[in-house]
């Protein structure tokens, strides 16, 4: 446990002498300093456990004290600013920062961050370590126990692999990184990144590796709930607020308390909702519905979007006060096209997790490999996953090689005809052969509906192994949805949505990218209409 005492460094005498009596009466010891100088002297004498830094001093920034790492010692330094800007915010994290308070100062924070850091391990000491052989988080496959050992990073995890996410990649590497840098603190986090990239794994290791991994961890998905009922789950209500609330009920911010909440598809919270979280996350209190007593939030709110951000503020999808109020802290995602250098890791580490989950014995070749990387992997991480399990369910216990392979989406893939046959040269090389891969020339692009396209060219058996599948006409050959004026926004939204499905032949997943957001989203959306 860290020393009880804290160090104010604050050149307002009024803001100096409120933090410091604050701190007192939550029991530790106080004192002050009003510039650089006598902090330096301060952390000497002192060791304070705490310093409560002010961003702007007289003899200079307080960003220059993260560099006296001796003079710190074990103390863990909270940045206090009144002028707060996301470039600030992500600069204090990389130095070091525990965290981020923005003027004013709201106490009830200032008294969660004086109590998580005073409990809180001394500096320099490991993180929790994951083990390798433990099941992934959010439902995914247990990683595979490798027999040689591992190039392991600096900070003492895997360097292949971390928090059931794997990559060798620079983009993944760099994630990796930041999930360790900004677990450490309580700031909020913004994840963003396409369907199926991982991001409930990016939140859930910033729980597993903060100070509140013993805490809770509840995820909910704002675009999975209806509209009526999403504040209910989220803040609870009280017993006959309204018809069938037959008992009190606790929502997500009281089931995470002293945890990690983690709000995924943000940008499908209704705007309403989305001006109430922003109270909570403001002034850390929240009501169950039907009542009027304030309940204390104590939780790490973790958000995540499969939309850009800055577009869906512009698009309405997103207020903008609660866009920068989330984004203190922002991890991007790559899509898996832009890392296909993970490809191979990944596929073998899916591969390995069915098959010592199936008691079966299989192992996929490095031809395959190389075919599948010619893909676009429209659904990530997801999708390769399930192509894995789908390619491992119908072979034999054996290699898997090119004609193992079942066929990929035609829209997203070069050339036409079986995998051996798109990729001629990668055969070659499974044989022994050092010649690189070259597709197949590209699809023509036709204008007929994809389902109309599907039957001119023959059954999907047939198209996926040889016949040319059109891909969608251009914009001017779509066909358009009429709206009556006067209709309501729900009622264009359901024609739009119906006639974009109908237009992909009842394509899911080419429906939600054309329309722009995430497949849950549209399923839930069919659910609401009565379709399937």
């Amino acid at each position: 446990m860290r020393s009880k005492s804290v160090l104010v460094v604050e050149d307002d005498e009024n803001s100096a002498d409120l933090l410091s009596t604050f701190a007192r009466s939550e029991g530790f010891v106080a004192s002050i300093a009003s510039s650089l100088a006598q902090a330096r002297q301060q952390l000497i004498v002192h060791k304070p456990g705490i310093v409560l830094l002010d961003l702007g001093l007289p003899d200079g920034s307080g960003m220059d004290l993260f560099s006296d790492e001796n003079l710190r010692g074990d103390a863990e330094i909270v940045l206090i600013t009144g002028n707060a800007s996301v470039d600030t915010s992500v600069q204090a994290l990389r130095l070091g920062a525990a965290d981020y308070l923005i003027k004013p100062v709201s106490l009830k924070l200032l008294r969660t961050v004086l109590t998580r850091l005073a409990d809180a391990p001394p500096r320099g000491s490991e993180p929790p370590q994951l083990d390798a052989g433990a099941p992934e988080a959010a439902g995914e496959d247990a990683p595979p126990v490798d027999k040689a050992p591992r190039a392991v990073a600096m900070s003492g995890r895997a360097a292949d692999n971390f928090g059931g996410m794997w990559g060798i990649s620079q983009a993944m590497q760099d994630v990796f990184t930041q999930i360790e840098r900004v677990a450490r603190t309580s700031v909020s986090v913004f994840i963003v990144g396409e369907s199926g990239t991982g991001k409930e794994l990016v939140a859930e290791s910033i729980h597993r590796f903060s100070h509140r991994k013993n805490g809770p961890f509840e995820a909910v998905n704002c675009g999975a709930i209806s509209a009526q009922l999403i504040e209910s789950e989220l803040f609870g209500h009280e017993k006959g607020s309204f018809t069938g609330a037959i008992k009190q009920h606790k929502g997500f911010f009281e089931r995470a308390s002293g945890g990690t909440l983690f709000l995924d598809e943000i940008t499908e919270m209704s705007l309403d909702l989305q001006v109430k979280l922003l109270r909570v996350l403001e002034t850390g209190t929240f009501s169950r519905v039907g009542s009027d007593s304030p309940l204390r939030s104590d939780v790490r709110v973790v958000a995540a979007t499969n939309r850009q951000p800055l577009t869906a503020v512009r698009e309405g999808k997103l207020r903008e006060d609660l866009y920068y109020r989330l984004n203190v802290f922002q991890i991007g995602l790559p899509p898996l096209r832009d890392r296909l250098e993970d490809l191979p890791l990944v596929a073998r580490h899916f591969l390995a997790a069915y098959a010592r989950r199936e008691g079966r014995s299989l192992s996929i070749t490095d031809a395959a490999l190389k075919a599948m990387c010619s893909y676009h992997w429209p659904g990530n991480v997801r999708e390769l996953r399930n192509y894995v399990h789908r390619t491992a369910i119908m072979v034999d216990d054996k290699a898997i090689d090119l004609d193992s392979l079942p066929p990929f989406d035609a829209q997203t893939v070069v050339g036409a005809g079986t995998v051996a046959e798109r990729y001629p040269a990668t055969a070659a090389e499974g044989t022994g052969s050092r010649a690189v891969a070259q597709p197949a020339t590209a699809v023509p692009v036709a204008s007929e509906k994809p389902a109309e396209a599907d039957r001119a060219a023959g059954s999907p058996a047939s198209a996926a192994h040889g016949a040319a599948v059109p891909l969608a006409g251009t914009v001017s050959e779509m066909p358009v949805v009429p709206v009556r004026v006067g209709s309501t926004i729900a009622d264009a939204e359901r024609d739009l949505i119906i006639a974009t499905l109908d237009y992909c032949g009842g394509a899911k997943e080419r429906t939600a990218d054309m329309l722009g957001i995430s497949l849950k989203t549209l399923y839930n959306r069919l659910r609401a209409y009565g379709s399937d």
